[in-house]
């Protein structure tokens, strides 16, 4: 329950859902998201450490830039359906089971 709580607390900032959403669609190095978000490259980088340790991301590097994607299909869908039923509330739509 700690950990699910923990990934849960993860996405309720818009920052981090954010960044989460760009991350589904594939890999991005920090200056890419800066540049996506247009927030600060220190806040971009603190808020992927913090969905590092809470396991919702991985890193790895290419020479010198840290390269950051979704770490597996269970947190993919996660951030997809979440984003998914944001969308049916705000447009109204009804949802398919």
């Amino acid at each position: 329950m700690e950990a699910a709580t923990q990934m849960l607390r993860m996405l309720g900032d818009g920052t981090r859902l954010r960044l989460m959403w760009m991350l589904v669609g594939g890999e991005h190095d920090v200056t890419a998201l800066v540049a996506a978000l247009g927030v600060a490259r220190p806040a971009v980088s603190q808020h992927l450490g913090k969905l590092r340790l809470a396991g919702l991301v991985t890193m790895r590097r290419e020479g010198r830039r840290a390269v950051y994607g979704v770490r597996g299909g269970h947190v993919r869908r996660l951030v997809t359906e979440v984003m998914h039923a944001a969308s049916h509330r705000v447009t109204g739509l009804p949802e398919h089971d």
